[in-house]
């Protein structure tokens, strides 16, 4: 089994990291150039995935190291232009690796589908119409995609919601599906767009909107892991770092930064395997307002040993199947590089980067501040718009950094007066 624990692996050229992390995953020669970069996504391609078409962007992909995920060695691509989030990430899970890494769990790969009924006139009775009419409508909501129920999936059961507003008493028919491997927006949304001339019928009422929830609830995926409080630097900087999570779990101001953190790795992984951002983030902050209180989507606590032990639950709806995953050159790549072999595995893969993400936030925060790791690694973008070739951007970053001065303008001059030979 190939580790994860690579020395020095950001001092590697590209071609180098490339070799080790696609070794042995069975990559074909056009995802190879495709990830590489050495050949670009065929534009008739990109045409046929979004409307009106006219070019691309490029978002680099990076690798974090050290992680093992249910006793595993995992390389996790990371697609992000963020700097010091892959560095953050691979750092953070470095701190856990002794202690057995990250252990994750799933709770299923339910969706639930939207069926919104309008104008009945005796919403309690419509619901308990739907009710003896389950079966029925389950099956032909299942008619409608028998390659799912041939897996395992398919709807497995209905819920009936009354739902009073300003203007109206809605009847809200949750469908609930087993999508699998699949993300399932697709799956879902047919479904509930082939039922519900039926459901008009049952309840004699108006149907509206038929549609997936990204409110993933019965899709939840879980990851705990104990980072070593020696490698975080001491006892004084746990406690901090629960000081810290403790300032998000009652703030919702404070909240909502700390949980971008932990989108910062959540998102990189989504976005390189082709999985869908928006969905996950959507999900992600109504999970943590659930409550009805704006709060941490992650627990920090101290273990018996002084040691900081890290959890995070969240809806996580990801596939391996379908959409950009099968399509986008980058993203099948990405999977191979992973070895994953399920959407729950996926899953657990996203989750276990979310809780490194946040954990090596915190303590950033909770030490030297946020900014001294981020902009050193920043210092090269500010050197690259400075017009640095790419042989002098070490040396510009080291003296900009040697001097605690990683302002442009300063790493501008510094730059200039390389090209001018002083």
């Amino acid at each position: 089994m190939t580790t994860t624990r690579i020395p020095g692996f950001y001092r590697l050229s590209t071609q180098e990291r490339l070799d080790i992390v696609t070794k042995g995953r069975g990559l074909t020669e056009d995802e190879l150039s495709y990830l590489s970069a050495n050949q670009t996504l065929p534009m008739d391609l990109a045409d046929s995935m979004i409307e009106n078409v006219v070019g691309q962007i490029s978002i680099p992909v990076g690798i974090a190291t050290n992680f093992k995920i249910n006793g595993k060695d995992t390389f996790i691509p990371m697609a992000t232009e963020e700097p010091s989030v892959v560095a953050a990430a691979s750092n953070a899970a470095k701190a856990t690796y002794e202690h057995g890494g990250f252990f994750t769990s799933m709770s299923g790969t339910i969706m639930r589908g939207q069926i919104q009924v309008l104008n009945v006139a005796d919403p309690y009775a419509a619901k308990a119409k739907i009710f003896e009419h389950k079966e029925e409508i389950m099956n032909l909501c299942n008619e409608k995609d028998p390659t799912l129920v041939s897996l395992g999936g398919g709807v497995k059961d209905l819920e009936v919601h009354i739902i009073p507003t300003t203007n109206h008493t809605m009847l809200v028919i949750h469908l609930i599906v087993d999508t699998r491997d699949a993300m399932g927006a697709n799956a879902v949304n047919t479904m509930a767009e082939s039922v519900a001339p039926m459901i008009e019928t049952i309840t004699g009422g108006r149907v509206l909107l038929r549609i997936i929830s990204n409110l993933a609830d019965r899709r939840l995926v879980r990851a705990r892991a104990v980072f070593s409080a020696e490698a975080l630097g001491g006892k004084e900087v746990v406690k901090d770092i629960v000081s810290a999570y403790e300032f998000a779990e009652f703030d919702p101001y404070r909240a909502a930064t700390h949980n971008k953190g932990i989108m910062n790795g959540i998102s990189a992984v989504v976005l390189a395997t082709g999985n869908d951002t928006r969905a996950v983030e959507a999900g992600a902050h109504a999970y943590a307002s659930i409550s009805g209180h704006y709060k941490s989507l992650t627990k920090f606590e101290i273990n018996a040993d002084g040691d900081l032990s890290g959890s995070i639950e969240l809806p996580m709806a990801v596939g391996i199947v379908g959409g950009a995953t099968k399509t986008h050159p980058v993203a099948k790549a990405s999977l191979k590089i992973m070895g994953i072999s399920s959407a729950e595995e996926l899953a657990g893969c996203i989750a276990a980067t979310g809780l490194a993400q946040n954990a090596a936030g915190l303590r950033a925060l909770a030490s030297e501040g946020i900014q001294r790791g981020h902009m050193s690694l920043h210092a090269r973008n500010l050197a690259v718009m400075a017009g640095a070739a790419k042989s002098d951007i070490d040396r510009i970053v080291a003296q900009a950094v040697a001097e605690k001065d990683l302002r442009y303008d300063r790493i501008l001059e510094i730059t200039k007066a390389i090209q001018r030979g002083e």
